[in-house]
């Protein structure tokens, strides 16, 4: 996944730097690590619909912020949603939790990324699918390469 993301970040002339750390996947315990503030951290959860375990949706938010399943569900047009178990997370992203980055590379997820993350920071940053890997992205070059739907998540 670090390889893919780098080379999707090069492709598309990117503003973009790599911080290798100790692992860590703790939103504050990483911000720490990297430099960057805790809001500037694109933190991705991957859920999925509780009634259709074959829908999938990553949001990311601010890694201060703490998600909102109904805000979720109604962005993407379902009854609720949860969060996807650890094996999920690993079947679908390839990532052990905490190392999932802010993109998709499956057509079975759906991408959402709350505005406070983009609107608030020039940068943001990420495990980059490691947890001993970092990336510290323009926010409009990921809003450019991701394309992800930004819709209000937080509570």
């Amino acid at each position: 996944m670090f390889d893919q993301l780098v080379q999707l970040l090069k492709t598309h002339d990117a503003r973009f730097r790599i911080i290798e750390h100790s692992a860590e996947g703790r939103s504050q315990d990483v911000a720490r690590i990297r430099g960057t503030t805790e809001s500037q951290g694109a933190k991705a959860m991957l859920c999925k619909s509780r009634h259709d375990d074959e829908f999938f949706m990553l949001a990311v938010l601010p890694g201060n912020r703490k998600l909102d399943f109904r805000q979720v569900a109604d962005a993407v047009g379902i009854k609720k949603a949860t969060l996807a178990s650890a094996e999920d997370v690993m079947t679908e992203t390839g990532c052990v939790v905490g190392a999932v980055p802010p993109f998709v590379f499956s057509s079975r997820i759906r991408l959402l990324a709350d505005p406070a993350l983009v609107e608030e920071h020039d940068e943001i940053a990420f495990n980059a699918g490691r947890l001993d890997r970092s990336i510290v992205l323009s926010s409009e070059d990921y809003l450019r390469i991701a394309q992800p739907e930004v819709r209000s998540l937080c509570i």
